[in-house]
């Protein structure tokens, strides 16, 4: 009988702190004419600042459909980030999008959208039906 409470108890903590991330940016990507700006800007920072920081993989959620010529969210996990982690990614990330909504065509080119203080919750996410994971 204890080795099945015991059993039990193993397995309700390793469910219990194997949850994914509880916060995460929201990155809006929004169409002026002719679809949306590439993720890669994003995405490659992404990548930079995993490998200088040797963190773990962003869990990076996308909800698309949100209109007719293609907009969609990103959604970047930030838990597994250290308090100055998150100040350095926060301000690395304003740069990236920053720099390509400056370098885009303002006649055609999309907009990407960052605020850096707001963050959603996962509570806030389960509410979403078309959610899914983004894969580059």
């Amino acid at each position: 009988m204890k080795k099945i409470i015991i059993t039990a108890a193993l397995f309700t903590f390793g469910l219990f702190f194997s949850q994914k991330n509880q916060n995460y940016l929201e990155i809006s990507y929004s169409s002026i004419c002719c679809g949306t700006p590439s993720t890669d800007p994003v995405i490659n920072y992404l990548s930079q600042f995993q490998k200088k920081n040797k963190t773990k993989a962003f869990e990076i959620l996308k909800q698309p459909g949100l209109g007719r010529e293609g907009e969609f969210n990103l959604y970047i996990g930030i838990d597994k980030l250290s308090k100055t982690q998150k100040t350095n990614f926060m301000k690395g990330l304003k740069s990236a999008i920053l720099s390509q909504n400056t370098k885009r065509n303002e006649n055609s080119d999309g907009i990407v959208y960052f605020e850096s203080s707001k963050t959603v919750t996962k509570s806030d996410l389960a509410s979403i039906k078309n959610l899914t994971v983004y894969k580059k």
